[in-house]
């Protein structure tokens, strides 16, 4: 755990109002800075260290859906979280990717400081890159902390992005099946 992080959290408890001798947040700044660290984690891994060599050989060309990928991630705007699932298809073209790679991937981008239609582009720039897929679609749908808890305060708003490459862009049937199988048509 960083010292300066745990620092900096004791200046922030500080700008607040509070004190951070009191007994109650006498650990505050360590187990923020820990938790931190912990919701950034996506920095510290790389794409192939996920993937790992689980690429396997497939006669398969139909599509391939994981939906409802939880994930949790940090809005960069005002670093509070928003909430939500992603649903990732692809069509191979001879490689299938291990069913944990795509949550795992899903997860990388997550764990750091983003917007969702950035989050969007890069699971589905990385499912590519990896599968070499005919085609990669990403649907996510997010709840927004710093849209319902300040601001305007909405408290049943949902973002939704989507990203179609290849196949899923070009062709108007693919786009179709994959939002009808996702329950989004």
């Amino acid at each position: 755990m960083s010292e300066p992080m745990t620092q900096h959290y004791r200046e922030i408890l500080l700008g607040v109002g509070e004190n951070p001798a009191r007994e109650g947040l006498l650990d505050t700044p360590k187990r923020a800075a820990k938790a931190m660290q912990f919701l950034c984690n996506g920095y510290q891994k790389t794409l192939a260290e996920i993937v790992n060599g689980a690429l396997f050989e497939s006669d398969n060309d139909e599509m391939v859906i994981v939906r409802e990928i939880e994930l949790y991630s940090l809005c960069e705007h005002h670093l509070l979280p928003f909430i939500g699932k992603a649903h990732v298809a692809y069509i191979p073209t001879g490689k299938v990717l291990g069913l944990s790679k795509v949550a795992r991937i899903v997860d990388m981008y997550a764990r750091r400081l983003q917007i969702q239609e950035n989050l969007t582009r890069q699971i589905a720039e990385a499912i590519q890159q990896v599968t070499g897929a005919a085609g990669v679609a990403v649907v996510i749908e997010a709840q927004h902390m710093c849209m319902m808890m300040r601001g305007v305060e909405k408290q049943n708003s949902v973002m939704s992005t989507s990203v179609m490459l290849g196949a899923f862009r070009e062709s108007q049937n693919t786009r179709s099946e994959f939002l009808q199988l996702i329950g989004r048509k």
